[in-house]
């Protein structure tokens, strides 16, 4: 079974959608609270994201960004706006695919089987998922999650990249000069910004229960310890 999140503030229409899914064996995810999609989308999960484009306070541009940010969960649009500007708007913010409305709900039903295909299912990439691993740590870069047994964090990408970086180097010493051109390319960025991200990577690594495993070395860089102290 597939989990599907709704994010459509027409409760009607959600609910048409919602049942259309579910006759199909799939279970449909109903979001009511739009200050806080991307908190839910953490929440739930979900294989597919299908998101409106009018939405109370952020628009649904906006949350797709937020969803890029962190997931390459396939991003249907379902909007009345069927513009070629809003179209390529949403491609240019990450959405897979775009449908406009009034729509049949066997073709989004088509979609979502289509996209399920591609990325879960008989068309999806042979090739097995890349991860890395220390200790028990494990980092999955394509899912942006950190695992260590039975806890699990998710990441944004600037973190799952710093800590990919951190993690195949381990327990060597990462210069700061590394890190900077991992993250920001030819960029420039001033330490408080690197400090930010750092300790962003740190409370990740506290969530999974992991304490002082990253040191600061003054002047030099970053050295991601082995040995999880817990």
């Amino acid at each position: 079974m597939y989990k599907i999140m709704i994010v459509e503030d027409d409760p009607k229409l959600a609910g048409l959608l919602q049942s259309h899914i579910e006759r199909y064996g799939n279970e449909g995810k109903i979001i009511e609270d739009f200050d806080h999609v991307l908190e839910q989308f953490h929440e739930i999960k979900p294989h597919i994201v299908l998101l409106d484009v009018n939405l109370p306070s952020f628009d649904g541009y906006y949350w797709c960004r937020q969803i890029r940010s962190v997931s390459t969960c396939p991003i249907i649009f379902i909007s009345a706006r069927n513009g070629t500007p809003d179209q390529l708007r949403a491609l240019e913010n990450g959405a897979d695919d775009y449908i406009t409305k009034p729509f049949a709900y066997d073709i989004v039903i088509a979609k979502i089987h289509s996209q399920l295909r591609r990325v879960y299912g008989d068309y999806a990439a042979a090739s097995a998922e890349r991860t890395i691993e220390k200790d028990g740590l494990v980092l999955y870069p394509e899912r942006m999650e950190l695992n260590l047994e039975d806890r699990t964090s998710i990441l944004t990408k600037k973190e799952t990249i710093l800590l990919e970086t951190l993690l195949s180097r381990s327990p060597r010493l990462v210069t700061r000069e590394t890190i900077l051109e991992k993250l920001w390319d030819d960029t420039f960025v001033d330490d408080n910004t690197l400090s930010v991200n750092i300790n962003r990577v740190r409370k990740r690594l506290a969530e999974l229960g992991i304490e002082n495993a990253l040191e600061t070395i003054r002047g030099s860089g970053y050295r991601l310890h082995t040995v999880w102290k817990r």
